[in-house]
């Protein structure tokens, strides 16, 4: 369907006050989109469903689930979107903000670092602003263009709210019994044609991400394989990445549980570090942090094994695709309110004013899009 007609059907749903999910995956044109029938509140159970989850960072909490039985699927492809094309902007007004909290929040993190009760715990804060006016629809556009390599989503339910991101960073893909998943950590401003120089503290830091999943991984999975790390982009910023893959040994939930929050997200040891976080951050981080996507999609994939015969040779084969996503870079929106949610590691060597500072330009990356 064209751009327009899809833009349209999510504008209707959201106007109707009907749950609904539209999001690109990274390095695509495809724009999908899941619209549901009801006003229910589906959870998943055990990630056996299918449809698009969204769940909170706290693991004890619901996932969301839109299921696919429950919705119409629409997708278009999107041409390349401009930011000037945008010409309604949206005003806004900061809200006083607590940047003393935040720096002594890092501070006595660090000093429980310090005592050894943590290696790692990333600490996060939430940005409110004033909106004179707000359209989801509007911003996803501005999403869409602003960061092509990132899983960019506008997800709405009338019972539980609205929330929209441009995430980097990947949970888990899973294309039949063979997955991906990467180790992402450490954050710089990204500078035309200058190469990134990385810190000792950025580099421990990722090596203990990666650590944490392969030693996670390996009693549930085989084959597993670890890349060189490596620097990715994201919007204005830079990270360190290291991709890792292998094959499944054991059911969706259980790789999932292994995983999130990962030490990205939350720290380590993780059941500390997400105590401490939950004690001490002093605001409730509901879906910032936890991960959001498609589980047991149906794909088919064609495939010609003698180039001299495309019409006898041609074969369907159907699999099961899973694609889930950490919730990062991401805003949730009331009538009047947008609240941003950006956080880091803090580690023994973390200086509080460089970590707020990290904060601060990592909040830019989705003010832009508000402006």
């Amino acid at each position: 369907m064209s751009q327009e007609e899809f833009l349209k059907s999510a504008q209707n749903q959201f106007d109707d006050a009907l749950p609904f999910v539209i999001y690109r995956k990274p390095n695509t044109l495809v724009v999908k989109g899941l619209f549901q029938n009801n006003d229910t509140v589906y959870t998943s159970e055990n990630l056996t469903e299918n449809g698009f989850v969204f769940s909170p960072f706290n693991s004890e909490k619901k996932t969301v689930l839109i299921p696919f039985l429950e919705s119409v699927a629409l997708q278009s492809n999107f041409i390349d979107l401009k930011p000037e094309e945008y010409s309604n902007k949206i005003e806004l007004e900061t809200l006083p903000q607590t940047k003393s909290f935040h720096i002594n929040l890092v501070e006595k993190a660090i000093q429980t670092i310090k005592s050894n009760h943590l290696t790692k715990v990333v600490i996060s804060r939430e940005e409110e602003f004033l909106l004179k006016e707000s359209n989801p629809i509007q911003l996803f556009k501005r999403l869409l263009s602003h960061y092509k390599s990132a899983f960019v989503y506008c997800w709405y339910h009338p019972k539980i709210g609205l929330w929209l991101g441009a995430t980097p960073e990947t949970l888990l893909t899973v294309t039949g019994n063979r997955f991906t998943t990467m180790a992402l950590a450490g954050t710089q401003k990204y500078v035309d044609n200058l190469k990134p120089v990385w810190l000792p503290k950025e580099k421990e830091e990722q090596q203990l991400v990666t650590n944490f999943i392969v030693d996670n991984l390996n009693k549930l999975v085989s084959s597993l394989k670890v890349l060189d790390v490596e620097t990715v982009k994201a919007g204005k910023l830079l990270h360190l990445q290291t991709k890792i893959s292998g094959t499944l040994n054991s059911n969706l939930k259980l790789v999932v549980n292994a995983l999130h929050p990962t030490p990205a997200v939350c720290g380590l040891p993780k059941e500390k570090s997400k105590k401490f976080i939950l004690e001490n951050e002093n605001y409730n981080r509901e879906f910032y942090t936890g991960f959001l996507g498609e589980i047991n999609n149906k794909e088919k994939t064609s495939r010609n094994t003698n180039r001299r015969n495309v019409e006898n040779n041609v074969y369907t084969s159907i699999k099961t695709v899973t694609n889930l996503y950490v919730n990062l870079r991401c805003m949730q929106l009331t009538d009047v309110k947008a609240k941003l949610y950006v956080g880091g590691g803090i580690t023994k060597d973390s200086v509080p004013v460089d970590e707020w500072e990290e904060t601060a330009n990592k909040a830019q990356t989705m003010k832009k899009v508000l402006f």
